[in-house]
């Protein structure tokens, strides 16, 4: 299929898409954790993968391409949200006052007791490094190969292991917390 898109066929891509555009949507919100955001970032990240589409190794399977496409769109709108709200905060601020903010992130007490199981895990993953979530959603979540992984975060997959079982001993740890 990705042959046949590399080629000028836009119906081929369409199919790349309709085939992958789920999973990719599922990996960005595990990313982002805004399911709206996530539909935005999605489509840039179809947009990106067409446009870009000369670039794509063709020895490389499409998934782990169109993975690493919005791996980075994720980043980088973690990137721009956080500078967002940093500027915002200290444009509120009364002039020499930015020495004292406080670091906002949620506490322990976050994952209030009636809260579903899923939500109270959802919120561990994305309190996880981003290396060690990025590594848990493909494998775990996604279901992506050790190798597919792998090749989708640009690292061995030694490396992968690694980050599963640092991702998976973190997340047992804060689970326990909540």
């Amino acid at each position: 299929m990705a042959a046949l898109a590399l080629g000028g066929r836009q119906a081929a891509f369409a199919e790349i898409m309709q085939r992958h555009r789920v999973p990719i949507y599922r990996m960005i919100c595990g990313q982002i954790g805004d399911a709206e955001e996530a539909l935005d970032l999605t489509q840039d990240c179809f947009v990106a993968a067409f446009q870009h589409l000369k670039s794509y190794d063709g020895s490389r399977p499409i998934r782990a391409w169109l993975t690493r496409i919005a791996i980075n769109k994720s980043r980088d709108w973690v990137r721009r949200k956080r500078v967002r709200q940093i500027l915002s905060f200290a444009w509120a601020l009364p002039p020499g006052s930015i020495e004292n903010i406080q670091d906002d992130a949620p506490g322990q007490d976050v994952a209030a007791a009636d809260k579903a199981e899923f939500v109270r895990l959802r919120r561990a993953i994305a309190r996880l490094p981003a290396a060690l979530r990025e590594t848990l959603v493909l494998r775990t979540i996604e279901g992506l190969s050790q190798t597919e992984t792998a090749a989708a975060l640009a690292i061995s997959e030694k490396a992968v292991e690694t980050r599963l079982y640092r991702a998976r001993t973190r997340l047992g740890a804060m689970l326990k917390m909540m």
